[in-house]
């Protein structure tokens, strides 16, 4: 399972992304929002493409569960062919919840009720992050296309033990184990 997040447009890094999730053999994208347009404070990324992008997507669409960010809207939906307008889900990583949204209305500062051993995957940020907080894990796989904090551009992995974030070029940033707790 490959989760991208914050792709804001961007052809070339999603295109990147999903050389890892053949390269891994993901059977399913998790997508946490701001996925075609870059917004207003962000700057146009170049290989800036939301029409490419969205029709990219769509060749995965029966194996993409998507969040909605900030910068998504409705006429971004008329373009995607799957569900792109739910502001979170909930998924079992192995036999842990994991609540699934992209950090502008939930994020590491305000949580939606988690029980003990939970995960928290979020984007939004554009920060890595694989580490247990609290007792959840919180998780975040940065940006692929406008990463932040110094951070190269990023996405996350899941193995069915291990979540990790690492670089596009496959460098390891961070990684939990979602057994830890």
């Amino acid at each position: 399972m490959l989760f991208i997040s914050d792709i804001h447009g961007c052809l070339p890094a999603l295109e990147r992304a999903l050389e890892w999730a053949q390269r891994k053999s993901c059977r399913h994208l998790i997508l946490l929002g701001d996925v075609l347009n870059h917004g207003p404070r962000n700057p146009v990324p170049e290989g800036y493409n939301p029409p490419a992008v969205a029709e990219r997507l769509n060749q995965w669409a029966d194996r993409i569960l998507a969040v909605r960010g900030n910068c998504d809207s409705e006429v971004d939906q008329m373009l995607c062919q799957f569900p792109l307008m739910a502001d979170y889900n909930n998924l079992m990583l192995g036999n842990k919840r994991a609540f699934v949204t992209h950090g502008h209305l939930w994020n590491d500062s305000q949580l939606p009720p988690l029980a003990d051993g939970d995960l928290f995957c979020f984007g939004h940020s554009h920060i890595p992050m694989a580490r247990w907080q609290e007792k959840r894990l919180m998780f975040n796989p940065g940006s692929i296309t406008l990463p932040k904090g110094g951070f190269a551009p990023s996405l996350g992995h899941f193995d069915g033990k291990l979540l990790t974030v690492m670089d596009l070029d496959g460098n390891v940033i961070e990684q939990a184990s979602i057994d830890e707790f």
